[in-house]
């Protein structure tokens, strides 16, 4: 998932992506500890796509909080 996409996303929709992709990621390590899959790759990009949702909501956070300050 590009970082455009998840810029464009509304603060619910971040949540609601965030549970997704975490989801996914928990059922993709569960797959590759019990043996039926090898896709590391994949779990990259998982991780990746987390962290880049987690820091778009973080940046949505730090500004309200800057708008409240001033």
């Amino acid at each position: 998932m590009k970082s455009d996409k998840v810029r464009n996303l509304t603060d619910e929709e971040l949540k609601h992506q965030e549970r997704d992709l975490g989801d996914q990621l928990f059922k993709l390590k569960f797959k590759l500890n019990m043996g039926q899959t090898e896709s590391l790759k994949k779990l990259r990009g998982l991780r990746k796509d987390i962290a880049r949702v987690k820091t778009v909501a973080r940046e949505r956070e730090l500004a309200a909080t800057a708008t409240e300050k001033k």
